[in-house]
């Protein structure tokens, strides 16, 4: 089990670096060439290019070697470790794909022609937006503006998306300050909006429920890994095989859609020839998922009722 734990963490590492292209593909093919800048430190990095024409990843990876220092102090390593591996892999994938893209006098091309600042904004932010998305779905980090949010989260009472999007509308609005130009500023703000969109789509996507009904002949050695692996709930239903009458429990899980591949994992290591059932659920509530939002109809005053009579209350039919 251990051999294949590691073997699905080298793959998860894959798909961040394949989300970390992406997103460096968006930046270095639409955004730099047209000047645009969003939210970030990658935001501020090409400001940063704009004015000194110093290459954006050299102003990402420094920054983010000071945050990663800091952090560790204050969060621990294990916070940190995936965050070291996503902006030192970004910063390479950056200065790589510059280089493959810039032309002889050392500018990178508009490959979709001049004047053309909203389609790359559009085809900028979904790159982006994508590949962060990828990143964010398999537990990876670009840091920047992210180990901030973390840091601030840790002593204030303020969520960490709060803070990146107080972040991202002050680095957007200094485009205005640095260039004198609100086109920037209004670009800006569209790529933010694209890159948001494409993130919660991929992010959502796998946040849907799902509900496994599960019989397995290793019941108990599954349900205890299910337990400890994803912190799920499971309820054991004693049933009954209507071929051969032979008694056995099912396991029923209801967790989310981006934890499937986990629990196929796991029933694939301690039990290949399990039955299993997945079938989408919607309208989970309660610990772990969606809260009721639903307010409470408030009770008539007459109709309110000592807690002794209301425990021995008991609903017997009318006679005719």
């Amino acid at each position: 089990m251990r051999k294949a734990v590691i073997v699905h963490e080298i793959k998860d590492y894959l798909i961040i670096t394949f989300g970390l292209f992406l997103y460096a593909f968006g930046w270095v093919a639409f955004l730099l060439p047209y000047g645009i800048a969003c939210g970030g430190l990658t935001g501020i990095s090409a400001i940063v290019y704009y004015l000194t024409n110093l290459e954006m990843q050299v102003t990402y990876f420094t920054v983010n070697f000071v945050l990663v220092l800091f952090a560790i102090r204050i969060l621990g390593l294990k916070f940190c470790i995936k965050t070291i591996f996503g902006f030192s892999v970004l910063s390479v994938i950056l200065w790589a794909l510059q280089i493959l893209f810039k032309m002889d006098n050392g500018e990178l091309p508009m490959i979709i022609g001049d004047g053309q600042g909203f389609m790359a904004c559009v085809l900028g932010g979904t790159f982006c937006g994508v590949g962060l998305g990828i990143v964010f779905m398999h537990q990876g980090s670009t840091g920047g503006t992210d180990i901030i949010a973390a840091i601030v989260n840790k002593y204030k009472s303020m969520s960490m998306g709060r803070v990146i999007l107080y972040c991202d509308i002050v680095i957007i609005l200094s485009l205005y300050f640095f260039f004198h130009d609100w086109k920037r500023v209004v670009f800006g703000f569209t790529t933010m909006f694209f890159m948001s969109f494409f993130i919660d789509y991929i992010m959502n996507y796998f946040h849907q429920s799902v509900q496994f009904l599960i019989i397995s002949k290793k019941d108990e050695l599954l349900k205890r890994a299910l337990l400890k692996e994803l912190n799920r709930g499971v309820t054991v239903v004693p049933v009954q095989g209507g071929y051969s009458g032979t008694p056995m429990n099912m396991l029923l899980l209801v967790c989310m859609q981006r934890e499937a591949v986990k629990v196929f994992r796991l029933i694939q290591l301690i039990d290949p020839s399990a039955f299993i059932s997945q079938t989408k659920a919607s309208g989970v509530f309660g610990e772990g998922f969606d809260i009721i939002k639903e307010k409470a109809y408030k009770m008539p005053k007459d109709a309110v009722k000592s807690e002794n009579e209301e425990q021995n209350n008991l609903y017997v039919p009318r006679e005719k």
